[in-house]
Order: structure tokens, then sequence, then C-alpha cells
């Protein structure tokens, strides 16, 4: 359920001191929420999540740096605790995404009259976006509250093995996906992803299943394989047309985080990071000027030095289509699909295709995305630096320098891969509190409210420390 506020009167409390229910009575709470609505509300706060680039919570696009800040840089030096960013992170996928999921399939798992068909399609559609999230926490913290979270009976939940949590995300994952009928309804108009359309959440957790597949390909070969052909033979996103964004609208309260962060609020915290767009330059990528603005002082895009203090109107900015309140929130792509493709063929996968197919296929649909003519599209394939055949370096390096700047706005997904493949090679700024992070350290209401758990977790971490500088399971390379 979402907070609910209430307002009690300094008089009412002084006239009536019986007044003392504790707020989590479930005598308290809402006794007919339709699951639906829980489901839309899922949607929208895992979109926001994702996308807003507020620094208490989501400084991905930092962390990949693709973003400098102007006065405050501390984020940029890897300071995460000062705003207690790893909890604030947590509690958005924790308490407004998965407890939102897990009451909707509380409610259609009890709701006897609905068509046994249409309950199963709803539950899988729940099953699908909780897998997804969960992805989320587990790729970014490691060992997660996960078999005993999102209860009340158990405020303390132990942390469930990272490894192990995404065995069975896959296996979740996999039961949700045979268990959709494409010919009956879901949710309807309450899903706002894809209103509905059963056949579009198949290829949804199909492209999922992909994804995290292929997170395992450099750990465990062999049940990456496994995932990769099964999703494949499933049916994976085709198009764009089949792309899992969530569109936001022009005006307040549903409007794209990015612009009431730095338009609505009047600030000036980023600009383009020299690493960033200094690369972009370097191979004349077209996606420059829908990327960021040129400065007119120097005719020309300039990015702020990452990692220090940069005036605001010194450097390229986030672009203006970038920042309009209706701008979409692409989740999952067909982009990301090809790319992964593109891998799996160079690992041996029973994909289809070759993987320069694939490649080509995920850049011109990525420069698409953004609107970059056909003709620029062209040109940036054929160019030697670009173009699979004669571009520098091996396939983790073609590939993974092509996602870097194909996943720019998607901060989590650009963070993410830099860890999978090791491109481009990032370097910490002069003055750091932490190297580069690898993971988020665990919040700090954890060690102080499910302390003997959290220690369990962290005496798992090398050294026995909820550090920053430590890889994920899969992380090998």
């Amino acid at each position: 359920m979402k907070k609910i506020f209430i307002i009690i009167s300094a008089f009412l409390v002084l006239v009536a001191p019986s007044c003392t229910k504790n707020l989590n009575d479930p005598q308290k709470q809402a006794t007919v929420v339709p699951p639906g609505s829980l489901l839309t509300n899922a949607e929208k706060e895992f979109a926001d999540a994702m996308t807003t680039p507020n620094v208490n919570s989501n400084i991905f696009r930092l962390l990949a740096q693709q973003w400098a800040q102007t006065t405050y840089p501390d984020e940029s030096q890897y300071d995460l605790n000062t705003r207690n960013i790893p909890q604030n992170f947590w509690n958005a996928i924790y308490r407004d995404v998965l407890k939102d999921l897990n009451e909707s399939t509380k409610l259609v798992n009890e709701d006897q009259l609905l068509d046994p068909v249409v309950k199963a399609n709803q539950l899988a559609m729940n099953e699908i976006l909780t897998v997804h999230a969960y992805s989320v926490l587990v790729n970014t913290y490691g060992d997660i509250p996960y078999t005993q979270a999102l209860t009340f009976e158990n405020l303390q939940p132990q942390y469930d093995d990272a490894a192990t949590v995404m065995d069975d995300l896959l296996a979740r994952l996999t039961a949700a996906i045979s268990s959709i009928n494409v010919d009956e309804e879901g949710f309807g108009d309450a899903d706002l992803f894809y209103g509905g359309d059963m056949a579009q959440w198949v290829k949804y957790g199909n492209s999922l299943k992909l994804k995290l597949g292929m997170l395992l390909a450099d750990v465990d070969e062999g049940k990456a394989r496994a995932a990769v052909e099964s999703a494949v033979a499933g049916g994976v996103f085709t198009s764009s047309a089949d792309d899992l964004t969530f569109q936001y609208l022009g005006a307040p309260p549903n409007h794209n985080p990015v612009w009431e962060e730095l338009v609505q609020s009047g600030r000036n915290d980023f600009v383009a990071a020299n690493t960033f767009l200094d690369a972009l330059v370097d191979i004349d990528d077209p996606r420059l000027g829908v990327y960021f603005t040129e400065v007119p002082d120097v005719g020309g895009y300039k990015g702020g030095i990452y990692g220090t203090n940069n005036n605001y109107n010194s450097y390229s900015q986030p672009s203006e289509a970038s920042t309009e309140p209706d701008f979409p929130s692409p989740l999952l792509t067909y982009y990301d699909v090809e790319f992964l493709l593109a891998e799996a063929v160079e690992r041996g996968f029973a994909v289809g295709g070759s993987a320069e197919e694939h490649y080509n296929n995920a850049l011109t649909n990525a420069m698409a995305s953004w609107g970059v003519p056909v003709e620029d599209i062209s040109s940036y394939l054929a160019n030697p630096q670009v173009n699979y055949a004669t571009a520098s370096g091996d396939w983790r390096e073609k590939i993974g320098m092509q996602k870097w700047f194909a996943l720019y706005d998607r901060g989590w997904e650009a963070w993410t891969e830099w860890r999978r493949f090791d491109v481009p090679d990032l370097v910490a700024p002069p003055t750091t509190v932490e190297p580069i992070p690898w993971r988020y350290t665990y919040p700090v209401a954890e060690q102080n409210l499910n302390t003997a758990n959290w220690e369990s977790a962290k005496g798992k971490l090398p050294g026995g420390l909820d550090k920053t500088n430590i890889k994920l399971f899969w992380d090998v390379n």
C-alpha cells in the first residue's frame, strides 16, 4: 500500500489520549483495494525509481559517468552515505513496488469469483514485474531479504544468497510466462505498460529472461545458455513496438521525474560528463545533439570534469527533448535484446543470426529511438571505429562500448553493463570517498533495525566489510 499520511491536531491528542493504536494495525489499512490499481502504482513507481535523477536515491547516471555535477560533486566522488542513498533506493523498490505487487497478488488469489484464466494472467503479470524489481535489487546490493521479505509478521527478514535468488527468479519467470493465456484478459487498462496485451507480457517475460540469463554467462555458462536459448525460443522483442516503456504525461503528477528535478525545480545540478561526451565526440556520434546541448561560447560540445565542481553554463547540458515532462522512460527495449543476442552468438549460444547482424540492429534501433536520421545511422555504422568488422578490440570491447553509448539516460542499465563488460575503462576522480562502486552498500536502517541479519550478510562479504568496491557473484572478470 502507498503511504497514508494522517494529521492529528494537538487538540485531538489532548482530548483523546486513548487513541494509541499502532499505524501498522491492520484496522488502519484500506479494506478494499482493486488489485489492478496496485499494479498501476507499482509500474509507475518502478519507472520513477529507475528514471529519477534525484541524488537521494538514483545516482546511476553519475556512476556510469554520463553526467557530471556542478555545485555538489559528492555523489560523483562516491559518497553514498551522507544522503543515505542505498536506503532510499532500497525503500523505493521494496516499499513502493514489491509491496504493492505482493498485495495485488494476495487480492487476486482471494477473489473467488474471478475467472481462473484471467486470474492466472493477472498473477503472471504481477510475477513478471516482481521478478524484474527483485533482479534490480539483487544486482545492486548482492544478498538481499527475499524469501522472508514483505510481511508484517517478520520485520527482521534473513538475507538470501544472491546467486540462489537469481536462480529462483529465473524459475519464477519461466513459470509465469508459461501460465499466460494470450487470448484472455489480464488487468486491462490498469496495465500502463501494455494495456493488458498478454502477448506483449510473454515477450516482456522472455526478454527479461534473456537479460537475466546473460548476466550469468561468465559465472555459469550452462545456466546462462539454458535461460537464453529458452527465452529466444519462447519469443523475445522483435521491434521497438515491443519495448517496455513507461509513457509519462505532460503535466503533474504523472510527469517524468527528470523534468521535475531539472526543470520544474529550476535546479542546474548536472552537465554532460567529459568522460562520456569526449568519447562521443571522438567517433563523431550523431547522438550528440539529441543527448546534449551545445555550449554557445564554445560553438560545440564540452563536458564538465567528472568528479569536480563545474559551472553550469560553461558545459553541455541534458537536451531539452530529454527533459520534457512527457519524455518516455525505456525500461527494457528491443535494442537491449539485440545487443544481448549479439553477445549470445559470440558465446556460441543457439539464438540464430550473426553477431554483426544483431549488433547493427541494436545500434540502428537505439539511435532511431532518439530520432537520429536514417542516413546518419548508416554513416555511423560504416565508421571504421564503429563497424563490427573493423572496430578495435574483441567482441566485449565492441559491444560494451556501444552499449555504454546506447544506454545514455538509463543510468542503472549503463552501470550494470559497465560492471559486466568492464568497458570503457572508467577512472575514479582524484578525490573520492570510495573507489568506483560495484554495488550499493546496505541501508543504515538494516544495520540498526535488522542487525543480526545484516551482520550475517556483511560477514559473507570479503573481509566482512559492507563496501562498494566488492563485485557481485556474476562479476568475475
